[in-house]
């Protein structure tokens, strides 16, 4: 079953074009000229009940402009759209029942009454019976520790505490499907863990279906194993985190310390049979790049093994997805530079 389904949506803007000097800018007065923005251009995807999915890019590549439209705030300019059998600009009141969506950078939540209030008008907004409510809230304020909370009014809370009581504003009436844009944008690294925490717990007990939008690929990495990306409107890659790993890192550093000289060409001449590749500061430390398709323990067991060898120390290093991410779009990778034929675009 699909939760959401895309096909060739697009999203166009009219950018007003503004003239040159005085004499433009009266003539823009009365006659202004536009030009056309495509923020998204011909996407189409889908996302099974039950998966969480990443979806990144760059500022501007699309990202929000999407959530909007699976969410029903724009209307889109082409395409197909249907997200847990509705399609949202058209069926706004019957879907919004079915959908939570949490945004980093804006609140839900009434900003100078108590927590609870706010959640007792939103039970009513959607509509959720008493005993639902008090069921699913309960659930909710235990497994997120917001007992102390519930009575300050929000400007009082912290970006943490405010942050975990939005998550329960979007799932107060049990949603099959949530949005999350930027969840965790501004969070120290204890609160941003315990709200992946909890976003597995929600997806593993409930089933619930997570498209997560955010900078920090650490939350991609935490949750995902399926990420789709975008630029400039379109995607380059939809598929699975480890197929994005496997394809463009580089592979896995293993660094030596010795505790007496080892030249380079020693260790060169160790693997010289395998496709490694070594550098070194000086006799003492060395660094050899071993490609993914390769077993670390192979490269280990070649200068591990050797008696005439003093290692100190050994440092295991992958590459991170955020360098992954990092290098596609600063060497324009998804156009030009893959290991493959065809470019980054993958539908694995």
């Amino acid at each position: 079953m699909k939760a959401i389904e895309v096909e060739h949506l697009s999203k166009t803007f009219k950018v007003q074009k503004n003239r040159d000097g005085l004499k433009g800018a009266l003539r823009d007065l009365f006659s202004r000229q536009y030009n056309e923005v495509a923020a998204v251009n011909d996407i189409s995807f889908s996302i099974p009940a039950g998966e969480i999915c990443g979806y990144i890019g760059e500022n501007g590549a699309g990202k929000s402009t999407t959530i909007k439209m699976l969410t029903g705030i724009l209307v889109p300019t082409s395409g197909k759209l249907n997200v847990g059998g509705y399609v949202p600009h058209e069926e706004r009141e019957k879907f919004v029942r079915n959908i939570g969506v949490v945004f980093g950078q804006r609140s839900q939540l009434w900003w100078d009454i108590g927590v609870i209030e706010s959640f007792g008008l939103l039970r009513k907004v959607y509509g959720v019976p008493e005993h639902d409510y008090k069921k699913r809230l309960d659930e909710l304020v235990q497994r997120l520790d917001l007992g102390e909370l519930l009575n300050r009014p929000v400007r009082k809370l912290s970006l943490g505490q405010r942050m975990r009581c939005e998550l329960v504003a979007a799932l107060l009436h049990n949603p099959s499907i949530v949005f999350l844009d930027e969840p965790t944008i501004g969070l120290d690294i204890i609160v941003k863990t315990e709200i992946r925490e909890f976003l597995k717990d929600m997806n593993r007990d409930h089933g619930t279906t997570i498209l997560l939008t955010t900078h920090d690929l650490q939350d991609i990495e935490a949750l995902c194993s399926r990420v789709i990306m975008l630029d400039e409107g379109r995607i380059i890659y939809d598929g699975g985190l480890d197929t994005l790993k496997s394809r463009w890192g580089q592979g896995t550093r293993v660094t030596f310390q010795f505790g007496t000289a080892c030249p380079l060409p020693r260790l060169q001449t160790l693997t010289s049979d395998l496709p490694v590749s070594w550098t070194a500061e000086n006799d003492l430390h060395a660094e050899v790049l071993v490609p993914g398709e390769l077993n670390v323990s192979d490269v280990l067991a070649r200068v591990v093994g050797q008696t005439d060898i003093a290692i100190t120390d050994i440092k295991i290093t992958e590459t991170t997805t955020d360098e992954i991410v990092r290098q596609i779009y600063r060497t324009g990778s998804a156009v030009n530079g893959s290991k493959g034929e065809g470019g980054l675009t993958s539908y694995a």
